[in-house]
C-alpha cells in the first residue's frame, strides 16, 4: 500500500483508536537526516489519522436504516417515493452497500409495505382497547367496528403508509408473515377475522355467512376510503368525514346481523346494535 514501508523490520505498526501510528526504525531515519531532521535531532514518529468505520452498520444495523428511511420517504410519498438509491443516501452509505439487504426496490418496498401494515395493525390493536367491557354481542360488534374506525382513520392521518400498505397488494401470506403485526402477533386482516369470529360465537353472525366476511367488510370500508382520498370527498370537514363514516360502519354492522336474522327490520336492527353496545 503507498506509505507503507515494504521491509516489516523497518516499521512497527502500533494500533490505536482511530490512528496508526508508524515508529521508523532510527537507522532509516538517520538517512533522512539531510532532508528532513536537523542533525543531532530525535527522529519523531509519523502519525496518520484513519476514518473509522461506521460502527451501527458494522453491528448488522444497516438494513434497520435502509427500512426507516423507506418508512419515512413513504410516509411523505407513498409507494412512488420508495426508491433504494434515496434510501441508500438517507442511511448515509454507497448504493452498492444496500444489495446485501435489499436485492432490488421491489424487495425494500415489500419491506415499507410490511411496516405500514404493522403499524395499521396497532392502530386497530389501540381501538380494540376503547371497546367497553360488556356482553359478548357488544364487544364482538364494538371491535367489528373499531377495525373500521382505525382503518378511515389510518387513511387519513398516514395517507402515505395507508397507500403503500395496499398498493398492489398481494393476498395475505400463508403463514403470516410476522414483519405486518401489532402487537397481539395478528395482521389487520386477522383482527378484523378475529372480530368477525367473535360475531359468530356471540350469535351475531350465522355461521354458514362467515367464509370471506373480511372481503366484503373490508372493501366496503375500503371504498369509503378511497373517495376520501382520491375521489369527491376530498373537500369534506373531519366532521362530516367522522359522520359519514360512523354511518358506513353502522350499514356493515347492520349487514352482518341482517344475515342471521334478514326478517328484521333496519330500525329492529339498529335498536338490536343499541341493546348490544349497552350490555
Amino acid at each position: 500500500m503507498g506509505g507503507v514501508l515494504s521491509d516489516d523490520r523497518d516499521r512497527v505498526p502500533v494500533a490505536r483508536r482511530g490512528t496508526i501510528v508508524y515508529t521508523v526504525h532510527k537507522s532509516l531515519a538517520d538517512q533522512m537526516d539531510s532532508v528532513h531532521i536537523k542533525r543531532g535531532q530525535k527522529s519523531k514518529p509519523v502519525a496518520r489519522t484513519v476514518t473509522p468505520a461506521r460502527d451501527t452498520y458494522r453491528h448488522g444495523d444497516l438494513r434497520r436504516a435502509l427500512l426507516d428511511a423507506g418508512i419515512a420517504l413513504a410516509r411523505h410519498g407513498g409507494p412512488e417515493a420508495v426508491v433504494l438509491r434515496e434510501a441508500t443516501r438517507r442511511a448515509g452509505v454507497v448504493p452498492n452497500a444496500a444489495y446485501r439487504h435489499f436485492a432490488n426496490r421491489d424487495a425494500l418496498l415489500g419491506a415499507v409495505r410490511a411496516a405500514a401494515l404493522a403499524d395499521f395493525a396497532r392502530a386497530i390493536e389501540a381501538e380494540f382497547a376503547r371497546v367497553p367491557a360488556g356482553s359478548p354481542a357488544g364487544v364482538a360488534r364494538g371491535q367489528l367496528r373499531a377495525v373500521g374506525i382505525a382503518y378511515l382513520r389510518f387513511a387519513r392521518d398516514e395517507t402515505g403508509l395507508f397507500r403503500t400498505a395496499f398498493a398492489d397488494a398481494p393476498a395475505p401470506p400463508a403463514p403470516p408473515d410476522p414483519a405486518m403485526a401489532g402487537a397481539s402477533g395478528l395482521n389487520p386482516f386477522q383482527l378484523l377475522g378475529a372480530a368477525l369470529d367473535a360475531m359468530v360465537a356471540a350469535g351475531v353472525l350465522a355461521p354458514a355467512h362467515r367464509p370471506d366476511a373480511e372481503y366484503l367488510a373490508w372493501s366496503t370500508v375500503h371504498g369509503l376510503a378511497m373517495l376520501i382520498l382520491n375521489g369527491p370527498l376530498r373537500s369534506r370537514t373531519r366532521a362530516e368525514l367522522d359522520a359519514l363514516g360512523a354511518r358506513l360502519i353502522d350499514m356493515v354492522e347492520d349487514g352482518l346481523a341482517a344475515a342471521r336474522t334478514p326478517a328484521r327490520s333496519r330500525g329492529g336492527r339498529s335498536s338490536a346494535r343499541r341493546r348490544a353496545r349497552a350490555g
